[in-house]
């Protein structure tokens, strides 16, 4: 008798790769990171073309790059994230510039709003990373306005980023999902696409005899304040530790385009702007 053997690929646990990709963004302060982003938020609200008095959601918002980019365009803005402390920096940022945000703790996959709340519905790296990106995808469709748009800036693949998580993904097992601007396609009218970089500066990949400034070493600033990074390093032995050092030093040296002893590692992106049915 043949053997029979299965080619089913086993269901990933949803929940559970939420519960830890929440761990992850919680751990360390993605605020350091995330502030020198600020631009990619504002080129996605030019994208966007928001105009004033505009109600617009800004969904898993982080630190709020996208929500103050919006507020300043005089938009009526609510931002949300599941992680209160990234709220709070977002928080403080908008009261230092006098900017009358909403912020509200809430689920990318389960958003409390009723359908068609919003002119516009925004994320800026954030979205991208949800467990279950057909739930995430639909929540942001059903909170729009018919004829309204939803603007994503979404890591590629082989970005420097993207390749970040992948080398990861080499040391701790990750769940599988697609790509959340796919799952939005059946719901546009018109989508718009443009690859961008963003930059990340650092010193240097590594030093280990300067102490750690927050716009220190690649290697340290990743390792402390990137929740990711920080969780995965956590996660492993001395040896593995190490390992994971060596070669996330590697990446940033292979991306780097600097000759004078600093660190700039451009990072592409996918700015996408879709008009809701």
């Amino acid at each position: 008798m043949s053997a029979v053997i299965s080619t089913t690929t086993p269901a990933v646990d949803l929940a559970a790769v939420k519960n830890k990709q929440h761990l992850a963004w919680s751990a360390g302060d993605y605020a350091v990171v995330g502030t020198t982003l600020q631009f990619v938020g504002e080129s996605l609200c030019e994208a966007l073309d928001l105009r004033a008095g505009e109600r617009v959601l800004d969904v898993a918002a982080g630190n709020g790059n996208a929500t103050l980019a919006a507020a300043r365009r005089w938009c009526n803005v609510v931002s949300t994230d599941y992680v209160p402390t990234l709220l709070e920096r977002g928080r403080a940022r908008a009261s230092a510039e006098g900017l009358p945000v909403q912020f509200e703790h809430a689920d990318a996959e389960n958003l409390p709003y009723t359908d068609h709340s919003f002119d516009v519905v925004l994320s800026t790296f954030g979205v991208m990373f949800t467990a279950d990106q057909d739930k995430a995808a639909a929540e942001m469709a059903r909170a729009c306005k018919p004829g309204g748009r939803i603007g994503l800036a979404n890591w590629t693949p082989t970005s420097f980023i993207g390749e970040l998580f992948k080398l990861m993904g080499k040391y701790l097992p990750a769940g599988g999902r697609r790509e959340v601007t796919r799952a939005l396609g059946h719901r546009s009218a018109a989508t718009r696409a443009l690859r961008r970089t963003a930059r990340l500066d650092c010193h240097r990949a590594q030093e280990l005899r300067v102490p750690l400034p927050q716009r220190g070493p690649l290697l340290e600033v990743f390792r402390t304040f990137y929740g990711p990074m920080h969780k995965a390093f956590g996660a492993l032995d001395a040896e593995k530790q190490e390992a994971l050092a060596a070669d996330l030093i590697a990446l940033a040296e292979k991306f780097n385009r600097a000759t004078d002893g600093t660190l700039v590692a451009p990072s592409e992106y996918l700015e996408v702007v879709i008009k809701r049915k």
